[in-house]
């Protein structure tokens, strides 16, 4: 999924939050931002993906600030928060006769866990309005695939699940219990390191997501969305190669993945929380998907 041309002042717009939120040193600030403009001066062409300068972004501001993770502080409320609501919408699940009914709701709850995530121009994140969101969630379902993902799940020996935000990995985890219920083995892969407000190891302990899932990796790499070939742990490139079926969360893995090869199923699923991707998706803006693309 390539750049256009709005998605300049989306990328700067979240560079001077993130210098501001990693250090309050003037000067810093200042090389930070030069540094960053230098970058996008170099980098920002038709041909670029938002994720990758997302990336080139984060890692620069991180290196000179001396903040490792910018994000922190935003992540662990974002986990609190989440968590708050994961009973609710548990026994909603469970109301569910079906499996499929109960699958479905899962997907729609993890898709809104998608809203978690912060310094979007126009996109606010308000816990106090994620059960509006929920209560929501179908009619805001822009592309509906979950009957054809549902399908894949079954028939499917092993599940890649990718996740996205802190926060939002707790919704995650509810579909991970649903997708262990149908079968598959279930390897959830979270960030190698801190990056944006995406998910780490430290997230997936704050939720138990080790109690559901068969293994937790990492990509080896602290990068939006997929990482480079050449960043991706051995780990992760050999089990992302192998596996039956693959769950994409969020933005990043969108722009990542459409730039590749799918050798395998992928399932995205993901809130447009920005007008770009809306558009190559051909919805709304604040809308849900759930999109089954196949190779």
């Amino acid at each position: 999924m390539k750049v256009e041309i709005e998605c300049m002042s989306c990328i700067a717009h979240r560079g001077y939050q993130e210098i501001d939120e990693a250090t309050k040193d003037v000067d810093l600030q200042f090389q930070a931002a030069k540094a960053l403009l230098e970058c996008l001066a170099k980098e920002f062409s038709p041909l670029a993906v938002a994720a990758l300068l997302g990336t080139s972004r984060d890692r620069i501001i991180k290196k000179i600030t001396g903040n490792s993770d910018i994000y922190a502080k935003k992540k662990r409320r974002s986990n609190k928060e989440a968590m708050k609501l994961i009973p609710a919408i548990m026994e909603e699940i469970r109301k569910e006769k079906s499996r499929e009914g109960r699958f479905r709701k899962a997907c729609l709850a993890a898709i809104v866990g998608n809203i978690i995530e912060f310094d979007i121009p126009g996109h606010e994140v308000d816990f106090a309005k994620m059960t509006l969101w929920l209560k929501d969630a179908e009619r805001d379902l822009a592309i509906d695939h979950i009957p054809e993902i549902f399908k894949e799940v079954e028939d499917a020996s092993t599940v890649l699940y990718l996740t996205d935000n802190a926060g939002e990995i707790a919704f995650d985890k509810l579909l991970v219990c649903e997708l262990k219920k149908l079968g598959p083995r279930i390897i959830v892969a979270v960030k190698g390191g801190p990056i944006l407000n995406d998910a780490t190891l430290e997230d997936a302990q704050a939720v138990s997501m080790y109690k559901v899932a068969d293994s937790i990796i990492t990509t080896g790499a602290d990068a939006v969305g997929l990482p480079l070939p050449e960043e991706q742990s051995e780990e992760f490139s050999r089990i992302y190669g192998k596996t039956d079926l693959v769950v994409a969360k969020g933005m990043g893995y969108a722009e990542t993945l459409t730039e590749i090869e799918l050798l395998q199923p992928h399932a995205f699923l993901l809130r447009t929380k920005c007008s770009p991707v809306a558009r190559y998706f051909r919805v709304e803006r604040g809308k849900n998907i759930a999109k089954l693309v196949r190779p």
